[in-house]
């Protein structure tokens, strides 16, 4: 969010607070998302295989005892590149989270604004335009987010074949075996998760803004 908002200034003309056409405001999220992405890859990895771990059977269980255990244990076990398996799922899941997300939150404020007039810019606004931005967001992404988990879980023994050759090989057979909507299995928890996290995020983020805008 930060580099988000770098970046809108940057591109920004002097004077308009900020304000871009929508097409800047998705390339300025797109960029920031896959940034941040990149670097937090690792954990994401560690998490994914944590959460998973549980309904694996217990042969196959990995047990890690921490994210700092599993990370250590991939890079022994499975070489420094294990840590970036599943990353061009991540960083193409964030730059669409991210660029779908923030930039239809400043979109659908704005429209607002336009609508009612600058004195309406308070928390009401900002719930409208953040749940609008966590129902789109969690629309883009679960399809990446369906694909991503199964390449990051996937287990390769030494000398087999991957079950997936890369995303697009799980995206194919996911659909060949289960249909298009299984791209959607998840939807309903996504939307339960993303929408309050995105209304909390933006709600607070506006707050914060008001109390550092002399700083």
């Amino acid at each position: 969010m930060g580099l988000y908002d770098m970046l809108k200034k940057r591109w920004s003309a002097p004077g308009d607070g900020g304000s871009l056409p929508l097409h800047r405001k998705v390339a300025a999220g797109l960029i920031a998302g896959g940034i941040g992405a990149a670097v937090g890859n690792p954990a994401d990895v560690a998490m994914v295989r944590m959460q998973a771990d549980g309904r694996l059977p217990p042969a196959e269980r990995r047990n890690y005892r921490s994210v700092i255990d599993a990370i250590g244990r991939m890079v022994r076990q499975e070489g420094v590149g294990s840590l970036w398996r599943g990353s061009s799922l991540t960083v193409n899941r964030a730059m669409i989270v991210t660029a779908s997300q923030l930039a239809t939150y400043d979109q659908a404020k704005e429209a607002i604004l336009r609508q009612r007039g600058a004195g309406a810019d308070g928390l009401g606004t900002h719930v409208a335009a953040s749940f609008a931005a966590g129902l789109v967001a969690s629309a883009a992404s679960n399809p990446v987010d369906v694909v991503k988990t199964r390449v990051m879980n996937m287990k390769v023994d030494k000398g087999a074949s991957a079950p997936y050759a890369g995303a697009v090989d799980c995206a194919l057979k996911t659909v060949r075996a289960e249909g298009p909507m299984a791209l959607y299995k998840g939807f309903v928890p996504t939307v339960s998760r993303q929408g309050p996290f995105t209304v909390v995020l933006f709600v607070t983020l506006e707050q914060v803004r008001k109390l550092l805008k002399d700083f």
